[in-house]
């Protein structure tokens, strides 16, 4: 990557402008009006296009994948906007690398059309169904595939799905447009595609297949079987974190003399491990760090556990005290300690080893990725959706603790901070805007709860029968209570000093 260069005459990013741009940063050294697409991705954020589509684009820049280009697509309002703004670019991205050793840029091309977004999602279908499209990825969101967090089955009940089993013509899901493409795949006699998921979820593919082949079942019990016997679905653990983009990122942009209404940034570090299984081919990701492997679980569960479970762990008490940063809340000793006391006594206990890595080296490994002040990764993105992330990241380790009789008083205090962080005033008495899906409901339970911390736990949806647990129900309702009463500040302090 190029590095940083101070005020330049700004360069508009586009195919066109690739040649001039190329002393400011990296460039494509394909000919993308070579490239032929493979690959449909829903939900085109930061992260994928500073993931995925980075070890696409690595691929190119070696002289191989040309067919496996990316169609970018989203069913949500919004996903126009992205649309809009990538196509003024030429779907290019402007990726600049956050180091403590320097900040980089590079220009990404591998990327070559958007799906227009259509409340019918009729292009989005048409454009899987063609015979070329032989992956459809998903980054969307730990709580968008329509699973009951308690219980972890199919909620077969939410409106969405209602929806796309009595329409299946006029999806409104990803999952609904996914299968009335194959359907079509399969009456024309092309073949299935392979469904993968890059979220940040336990068993991810597992959990897609299970949304896939339970809504194609409310639809078509033929279809669902043929999906099921047909179409593969690798578990796989994505890695790289990727901040919002703001103005800072874009004026960060513009340093490199580049203008780019949505550049990316993100920290060096990456890691993709998936299942070898695709049953309509691959790319060879193998070429460019991707890991191969069988073992997809234990990598997974050493990264939900330890990294994303660690946001957790810090961001809601960090925001609370007013933080702004990740790397702020690792420069503060409460914080910094909460996260190595729990982790340490109550999460890497459970933790099976990876070759080459223990579960407390990932500890030390987080805990500097974390510092990294380069990476302006704000404590509120990180604690946004806590209703996807905390029954995703915490509540399991919480259950293994419970399970294996290891410590927990550590998570119930995590869990206890959540519960305060949805009471939405801060140490300060600053408000705290909305910041999850269900922000009305949790707010209104978190005030329920400043008076009786049972109500807390109550919500099965996100805890089922932990609340049935006398121990962890104390323990929980002790750290509430002391928030409550002394401040979180006191609160940490009495963690700390067990």
């Amino acid at each position: 990557m190029a590095e940083v260069g101070g005020d330049k005459n700004l360069i508009a990013l586009s195919g066109d402008a690739l040649n001039a741009l190329s002393d400011r940063a990296v460039v494509p050294s394909y000919d993308r009006s070579k490239l032929t697409p493979g690959i449909v991705h829903i939900g085109l954020g930061n992260f994928h296009r500073a993931h995925q589509a980075w070890y696409i684009h690595r691929l190119m820049q070696a002289g191989q994948a040309y067919d496996w280009a990316i169609i970018g697509a989203g069913v949500r309002p919004a996903d126009a906007i992205q649309r809009s703004r990538l196509s003024a670019q030429d779907w290019l991205t402007t990726l600049i690398e956050l180091d403590a050793a320097g900040t980089s840029a590079e220009v990404t091309g591998p990327m070559i059309d958007f799906v227009p977004v259509e409340e019918t999602n009729a292009g989005l279908m048409d454009r899987m169904a063609a015979p070329d499209i032989r992956i459809v990825s998903l980054t969307v969101t730990e709580g968008g595939y329509y699973v009951d967090p308690a219980t972890g089955a199919f909620d077969a009940k939410h409106p969405d799905i209602q929806h796309d089993a009595a329409h299946p013509e006029k999806p409104r899901t990803a999952f609904g447009a996914m299968i009335a493409a194959l359907k079509r795949r399969r009456a024309d006699g092309i073949g299935p595609f392979t469904a993968l998921s890059c979220d940040n979820l336990q068993g991810n593919g597992r959990l897609l297949r299970q949304t896939v082949l339970s809504l194609a079942g409310l639809v078509d019990a033929d279809l669902a079987d043929w999906i099921g016997e047909a179409c593969t679905f690798p578990n796989s653990m994505v890695d790289c974190i990727v901040p919002a983009t703001g103005p800072g990122e874009i004026a960060l942009a513009r340093e490199f003399g580049l203008q780019d209404s949505c550049p990316v940034t993100h920290e060096s570090f990456r890691q993709w491990v998936v299942e070898d299984a695709f049953c309509a081919g691959r790319p060879p990701l193998e070429h460019v760090g991707v890991t191969f492997s069988p073992a997809v679980h234990a990598y997974e569960t050493m990264k939900i556990r330890i990294l994303n479970g660690g946001h957790q762990i810090i961001a809601n008490s960090a925001e609370l005290l007013g933080i702004r940063t990740i790397a702020d809340a690792m420069a503060h000793p409460q914080i910094a300690g909460l996260l190595r006391k729990v982790v340490t006594n109550e999460v890497a206990p459970n933790v099976a080893p990876v070759p080459g890595c223990s579960s407390l080296d990932y500890l030390a490994q987080i805990e500097g990725r974390f510092s990294n002040s380069a990476i302006a990764d704000t404590t509120r993105r990180v604690a946004f959706d806590g209703s996807s992330r905390h029954p995703g990241f915490i509540v399991p380790s919480i259950r293994e603790g419970l399970s294996r009789g290891t410590p927990t008083n550590g998570l119930a205090f995590v869990s206890a901070a959540w519960a305060r962080y949805c009471f939405g005033i801060r140490e300060d008495g600053s408000a705290i805007a909305d910041n999850d899906p269900n922000w009305k409901m949790l707010s209104a339970r978190a005030h329920a709860a400043r008076k009786d911390p049972s109500a807390w736990l109550a919500m099965s949806e996100f805890y089922g029968d932990l609340s049935d647990h006398t121990g962890f129900a104390w323990q929980f309702s002790n750290w509430l209570n002391l928030i409550h009463a002394k401040g979180l500040r006191t609160a940490l302090q009495a963690y700390l000093a067990e």
